[in-house]
């Protein structure tokens, strides 16, 4: 799991906006098997080893549903440390009566559900590194049905909640104008483009990893930006590495005209498509 390490810019915590706190906690908690980190009245944080924030789930003291397409969260992503804890939240998920979806994309085995206000959720493996394929600079991925039963042969049955190891391997923007969205993660925040899929997706990530955010107007093109009140992400975190990196970041937003507003840590801004990215040391 070397990309999700310095020097790398990577996603460390996503937060979504549900609207029922209590169900949300007893669904992340039941069914994708978080730990509690702290619980406040209308704001919860969640880890996997207990220690390190990965979603953090906040209730709006006015919750508004989403009436109509919108910007804003595809999906935030978990990444599991081997295919064996895959099968095994498999096992879970059907001892549960969970339905999910299942993908291949060659680089990686997935599995996808929404959770009950319907925010995107992947949980997956990656393969190992060295079969990846390259061409140049862009890497191969497919969607293609999974072998579940192989994946199945290798798990033992012991699910006991996410492994410790868990880490946020990526999230999955809807945006309204990907050309924009394009200039703002690659010029702005200096992400590298390995993958266009077709001409509504492209996946962006750096230290050659397939990818730390995916970005697509399949559902979004033209949208208008997730309300303030209504469910879905509200930010998400990338790791910032050094001071120089962080010059280097804010001079190159300010060049394409996005906002910078300083908060602890580090500082925050706003991608075309009204996400609120935050990024910290």
């Amino acid at each position: 799991m070397h990309f999700h390490e310095k020097p790398n810019t990577y996603v460390t915590n996503v937060e979504i906006k549900v609207s029922d706190l209590h169900r949300s906690l007893k669904y992340y908690q039941d069914i994708i098997g978080f730990k509690v980190l702290q619980v406040e009245s209308h704001k919860a944080t969640l880890s996997a080893d207990g220690k390190t924030a990965l979603l953090t789930i906040v209730q709006p003291e006015t919750v508004e549903e989403k009436t109509s397409l919108t910007t804003g969260l595809y999906h935030f992503a978990l990444l599991l440390p081997t295919r064996r804890d895959l099968a095994n939240i498999i096992s879970h998920f059907r001892n549960s009566g969970v339905y999910f979806g299942a993908s291949d994309h060659d680089v990686s085995e997935a599995l996808y559900l929404r959770d009950p206000d319907e925010n995107g959720i992947e949980i997956y493996t990656d393969r190992p590194e060295s079969d990846w394929t390259w061409h140049f600079d862009q890497v191969h991925m497919v969607t293609e049905p999974l072998n579940i039963s192989a994946i199945l042969d290798e798990g033992d049955g012991e699910w006991q909640g996410l492994p410790t190891d868990t880490v946020m391997g990526h999230i999955h923007l809807s945006v309204s104008n990907l050309t924009a969205a394009e200039e703002f993660y690659t010029k702005g925040l200096g992400f590298d483009i390995v993958t266009r899929y077709g001409g509504q997706a492209l996946f962006i990530s750096t230290g050659r990893y397939h990818h730390h955010i995916g970005l697509n107007t399949w559902y979004s093109e033209g949208a208008p930006k997730l309300g303030e009140n209504q469910v879905g992400l509200k930010t998400f975190t990338l790791r910032l590495d050094n001071e120089t990196q962080v010059a280097d970041m804010k001079e190159n937003l300010h060049a394409i005209g996005a906002t910078i507003v300083e908060i602890d840590g580090g500082f925050q801004t706003v991608d075309p498509a009204g996400n609120v990215v935050l990024l910290k040391f």
